[in-house]
């Protein structure tokens, strides 16, 4: 298509004037116009070409309808992105959500199951006037023996069996999990099951021995529980835990358990409570666990 041509002029006027007259060097000068009427009058000539849009898109051609599809395709996948983004967003909170219903149930209903055995044992056992000190004791010290134990035992199993024959199970613990639930809790349902038989038997019976057997199992209620928090909750995150984030030990404790899942000195730590004091005793570890206690409350302070 051909151009289009324009044209326009623009008169410019020209004055000149002459030099002072007279001899007079305190008068006042006056100035005289040699032609006030005497303009030049010169045209300015101005061409302006203009191209049409169809002209202008042959000229650019290629390389104009290449940056607009990069761009057009950057935006694109732009918003792809920021739509995957937010999907997964949403996913995470629901399944934090649905895990933090059940570890609240489950937490409430061990807990009032837990005080009620606990009540109606003793006050069943005590209704003909003596007192079961002997029991009492017994129940109450195996509750604490057997939660320390738990920490020893998980340790070992998490070791010769976790990472080792079971590890197609516990493996869904060291990736990414897909839902609110991985394969890897099957192991605190098998954990809860000799609780269970413990504490029935302990509280549908009487003497020394039902009552240890009712303390071993009150105690691995407990432990289950406090591994639950600390383990899911501060640890991984699953569920926020509150205040629990900010007792010192337990920073410590949910740094060496990340320092874990790391591999960084062969699987160590391989227990939870006891973690820290378990990087005690290898080289190196000590400094690892610091600066990961760091990243993690650097990490927590943006979160905030």
């Amino acid at each position: 298509m051909a151009a289009r041509i324009s044209f326009a002029t623009a008169p410019r006027a020209t004055l000149r004037h002459a030099p002072f007259l007279g001899p007079k060097p305190a008068a006042i000068a006056s100035l005289h116009w040699i032609s006030r009427s005497e303009r030049r009058r010169r045209p300015n000539l101005t061409v302006c070409f203009v191209l049409e849009d169809e002209k202008l898109r042959a000229i650019n051609g290629p390389e104009a309808e290449e940056a607009s599809g990069g761009v057009g395709r950057a935006i694109s996948l732009a918003e792809s992105v920021a739509e995957k983004v937010a999907e997964k967003m949403a996913r995470k909170k629901s399944e934090r959500f649905t895990y933090l219903v059940a570890a609240v149930m489950s937490s409430f209903g061990i807990t009032s199951m837990a005080v009620m055995a606990v009540y109606y044992r003793f006050a069943w056992h005590m209704e003909g006037g003596e007192i079961p000190y002997t029991e009492m004791f017994g129940t109450f010290a195996l509750s604490v023996g057997a939660a320390v134990g738990m920490e020893f035992w998980a340790r070992w199993a998490h070791k010769a069996l976790w990472h080792a024959s079971l590890w197609h199970m516990h493996e869904s613990h060291h990736k990414p999990r897909e839902g609110p639930f991985e394969l890897n809790d099957v192991f605190a349902i098998i954990n809860a099951v000799p609780a269970i038989a413990l504490l029935s038997y302990g509280f549908f019976h009487t003497g020394l021995v039902p009552g240890l057997c009712f303390g071993a199992g009150l105690g691995i209620t407990v432990f289950g529980m406090a591994y639950m928090f600390v383990h899911d909750g501060l640890v991984h995150r699953r569920f926020p835990v509150g205040p629990i984030a900010e007792v010192p030990y337990f920073r410590r404790v949910a740094a060496a358990h990340q320092i874990h899942h790391t591999d960084k000195f062969d699987g160590v730590p391989y227990g939870l409570f006891l973690g820290p004091k378990e990087l005690e005793e290898v080289g190196g570890g000590v400094p690892e666990l610091e600066e990961e206690i760091d990243k993690r409350m650097k990490l927590s302070k943006k979160c905030r």
